[in-house]
C-alpha cells in the first residue's frame, strides 16, 4: 500500500483529528483514512425508486389536487 505524508498542518487541526478519532475509537491514521475515503468517494447516489419508496404517506391523491380558477372576470 501507498502511504501519504502531509506536511505544515497546523497544530489544531492534528488535535482536532485526534480528538474526533478518539471519539469513534480510532487511531488518528485510521480516522485519517476514512477523511479521505469519504471526500473522495462522496455519498452514496440513491436510485430513484428508493428516494420515492422513502417518501412518507402523507395522504390521498385528492389531498394535493389543485383546481384551475379562471382569471377572466
Amino acid at each position: 500500500m501507498a502511504q501519504l505524508i502531509v506536511r505544515k498542518l497546523p497544530d489544531e487541526l492534528v488535535e482536532a483529528l485526534k480528538q474526533q478519532a478518539s471519539r469513534r475509537n480510532r487511531s488518528a491514521e485510521q480516522e485519517h483514512r476514512e477523511i479521505l475515503r469519504a471526500a473522495l468517494h462522496g455519498p452514496r447516489r440513491r436510485r430513484l425508486a428508493e428516494v420515492l419508496a422513502a417518501m412518507p404517506d402523507v395522504g390521498e391523491d385528492s389531498d394535493f389536487r389543485r383546481e384551475q380558477q379562471d382569471r377572466r372576470g
